[in-house]
Order: structure tokens, then sequence, then C-alpha cells
């Protein structure tokens, strides 16, 4: 039994035994026989499980990892991530309510209520720890380069000083791009940036190796990804700052799924289709 079954309050407990004595489980209109966890009174989790529905923030402009798909729902890594924690709260991702999150407006999102958590390719630091707290990381990118398919005059970051290069506001790679002294346009997605790329108005594109490779997919022959990573990116699952049992919580869900498979399987029908496989790094129980 993991961590997070273990805080089961008692009452609730023999109740659950009591109407598993009475059922066969058969009709119980999941695909286990395993009751729905039961949380303990006033944590997040007993809230939203109480609900029946979450409320998740992500991306739907992220090839790869939070893109709006055919249905209107976005699709990918970060999605599929979102729907593994949903369902360890016995949510199924038909009750997931995707709210789209750029990266200005993740903060606020989570300190207003607008969101449960937000999953969004969201880079882990220390000033965004002062207004929300992160379970995670479950995985680690590194800030790279996107340029025209026929540009070979940048090759590393060293190449972007002084040089017009576009990112996205509230990012972790626009902060980096300026303290490298680049001249940064800054917009609100990252696919509006493809535009200025292709004008000439701005010689690359700069963010998450992850992110760019699914732009140059999505745009196949335009684009190129060039040079190294040059930082490292731990990206987390956003919660209310302080909510430390839902943090914990989560970080537990996403160990259980490093080890059951269910993260390489997540991993392996979206973002695996361009990128391969790496090991998650260690989930921080700061």
């Amino acid at each position: 039994m993991s961590r997070r079954r273990i805080a089961i309050v008692a009452a609730a407990a023999v109740a659950v035994l009591a109407l598993a004595g009475c059922t066969s489980g058969g009709d119980s209109g999941g695909a286990s026989d395993e009751p729905a966890p039961t949380f303990a009174a006033g944590t997040t989790m007993a809230k939203l499980q109480e609900a029946g529905k979450v409320t998740v923030g992500t991306k739907f402009d992220q090839p790869l990892f939070g893109l709006s798909g055919p249905s209107g729902d976005p699709e990918g890594f970060d999605v599929e991530i979102a729907k593994i924690i949903a369902s360890e709260l016995g949510i199924d991702e038909e009750n997931i309510d995707w709210t789209e999150t750029v990266s200005a407006n993740r903060e606020p999102f989570i300190e207003n209520g607008q969101v449960d958590f937000v999953v969004a390719t969201y880079t882990i630091n220390d000033e965004r720890k002062k207004v929300v707290s992160f379970a995670g990381p479950y995985y680690l990118a590194g800030q790279s380069i996107l340029v025209l398919a026929d540009n070979d005059d940048i090759t590393s970051e060293d190449d972007l000083v002084g040089q017009p290069v576009c990112s996205v506001t509230g990012s972790t790679p626009a902060a980096n791009l300026k303290e490298l002294g680049a001249e940064v346009l800054e917009t609100d997605t990252y696919s509006n940036c493809l535009e200025p790329l292709r004008s000439g108005k701005v010689v690359a594109v700069s963010t998450d190796n992850v992110i760019l490779a699914g732009l140059a997919a999505q745009n196949e022959g335009e684009f190129k990804v060039v040079g190294e990573p040059f930082t490292e990116e731990p990206y987390g699952i956003g919660v209310k700052l302080d909510d430390t049992d839902f943090r914990m919580f989560i970080n537990d869900v996403l160990e259980e799924a490093y080890e059951d498979g269910r993260y390489e399987e997540a991993w392996n029908s979206t973002a695996g289709a361009e990128l391969p496989f790496v090991d998650p790094p260690a989930v921080d129980r700061y």
C-alpha cells in the first residue's frame, strides 16, 4: 500500500470494507476492483475526490507536451501526467476541466484557485517557490535554440549575444536570454514566435529543447534545433503554496508511475514520437 493511502480515516475504511463485503465489485464502473482511495478530511485530495472533478492548467500550444487536439482537449506528455494524477484521486479523464495556462499566468491561476494544479512545462525555480509549491520534478529539460533550417550562422548560445531572439513573457528562458545579453522579443506563446522567425524579425527562438523539438516536428523542414542545451530546466507540477499534503501525494503518484510503467507509457505515446525516453529525475521532498 502506498504512503498516500496509509493516511486513511479509520471510520471510512471500515465503511469501504463493509461495502466491499456486499458486492462483487463487478459493477464498480471502473477498470479496477480496488476500492477508491480515502483521504484525510480537509485535504485537497479529499475535496477533489468528493467533487468528482478537477481543473488542470496546461498549455495548448506545445507540440508533444500540451497541444490542443481535434476534440478541443489538449494532448501530450503533460496531459498524460495530469491524467495519472487525476486517476489516483478517483477522477476519470472525462471529469478533468482543462484550462489553457500560458507561462505568464501559471502562478496567478494557482494562487487564485482558478486551477487545482498546473502541469505545463513548468520549470521549478526558487523565485516561483516563493508563491507556489512544486511536486516533482518529473522531467529534466534544457534550454536550446531554434533557427530557420538554412541558418548555419547560429550554433550555440554565444551566437545570440546582441541578437534579436524570441521567447515567452514570464518564462525562465526569457530571463536567461536577457542575462546572456540577447535582445529579447517577448510574446505570450511560443507558437507566436514562429512568424517573427520566418520574417527575419528575430534570428532565433529559444526555450526548452523539448518544446523546440515539438515546434520543429510540427513544421517539418522549416526549422531546426541547434547546439547543446545550455541550462537545466526541471519540470514540476505547481500547487498552492505550502499545500504539503497535496504536493507529497503527487510525488507519491509520480514515483509509483515511474515504477509501474505508466510514466514510460505516457512518454512513448506522446513526446516519444520525437524524443528518446530518459529515466525521470528523483522527486524533491523538500
